[in-house]
């Protein structure tokens, strides 16, 4: 088995687990890989590199909170490698159990007792650019002090004329991040669809809409005007867009593979981390 670790950088704890997890794999023979910036923190040849062209993993191990974890689902989506989530930070929405169950979970893993569920992907497209987002795509204005104008087209019909802060275009497991806090419906995991969520809109008539998961989403930046907007995918910012940019939005051509070693009812997780996040 090769296991590709990926790590929170500013957390000690993150960073002892991960030797935990490389003197657990020790002993039975798998190859683990880490990212090149903790590369030299691990003693030479117990680990190889993450990021090396010609590197691979069949399962990556998150260890820190959401953040690590949509990092770690870029390798997963690169390779169709499954992904174990450990939270190390406050909510970890999608992690499959926390710190002090990581060697039960490690276990599991190298027996293969454990299934995957799949999540579905959104593709982002722009001037010749790609990314892909488990959770949310966001226009919005970023630091321009101005609300910015969007327009959202689903499968070439005019779905809003938006002036607000943004636009969200979340996944089912997006939906209880950005686009919750601006609104949005929490939606299961299990509904194919995309939902369009206005970030602050100047008023009183848009609200989220939800299409179908097959939609082709194209979001306009306004160009009747000087402005200027960013582009986010899973909260980082990849672009700084123009009046008149174009960003596409549809369902990718694969899936993000997340292990469980348990039956998480959608609900009481619901329930459970949403209450722990407003403490």
């Amino acid at each position: 088995m090769r296991l590709g670790i990926v790590i929170h950088g500013h957390r000690p704890d993150a960073m002892a687990a991960a030797h935990h997890v490389v003197a657990q794999l020790a002993s039975c023979g798998a190859q683990v890989l880490v990212e090149d910036e903790v590369l030299a923190a691990f003693a030479s040849g117990s680990v190889t590199s993450l990021n090396a062209p010609d590197a691979r993993a069949d399962v990556i191990l998150s260890l820190g909170g959401d953040g690590t974890l949509l990092r770690g689902a870029q390798y997963a989506l690169s390779w169709d490698a499954a992904l174990l989530g450990v939270n190390l930070g406050r909510v970890g929405f999608l992690a499959e159990g926390e710190a002090d169950a990581l060697p039960k979970l490690l276990d599991k893993v190298i027996r293969g007792d454990y299934e995957t569920e799949r999540r579905a992907v959104l593709s982002v497209q722009m001037n010749g650019q790609s990314w892909y987002a488990i959770n949310d795509v966001v226009m919005s204005r970023g630091g321009y002090a101005r609300l910015i104008t969007v327009t959202a087209l689903v499968d070439g019909e005019l779905a809003g004329h938006y002036i607000a802060d943004g636009l969200v275009v979340a996944t089912p497991t997006g939906s209880t991040g950005y686009s919750l806090s601006a609104g949005g419906p929490i939606i299961s995991p299990k509904v194919d669809c995309m939902v369009l969520t206005p970030i602050c809109a100047h008023s009183l008539q848009h609200r989220p809409t939800v299409v179908q998961g097959s939609a082709q989403i194209r979001l306009l930046l306004g160009s009747d005007a000087p402005q200027s907007a960013c582009l986010q995918v899973d909260g980082q910012t990849y672009a700084q867009l123009d009046d008149g940019a174009v960003v596409e939005i549809s369902r990718a051509d694969r899936t993000l593979q997340l292990i469980r070693t348990s039956d998480q009812p959608f609900f009481n997780l619901v329930r459970e981390k949403l209450t722990e996040w407003t403490r």
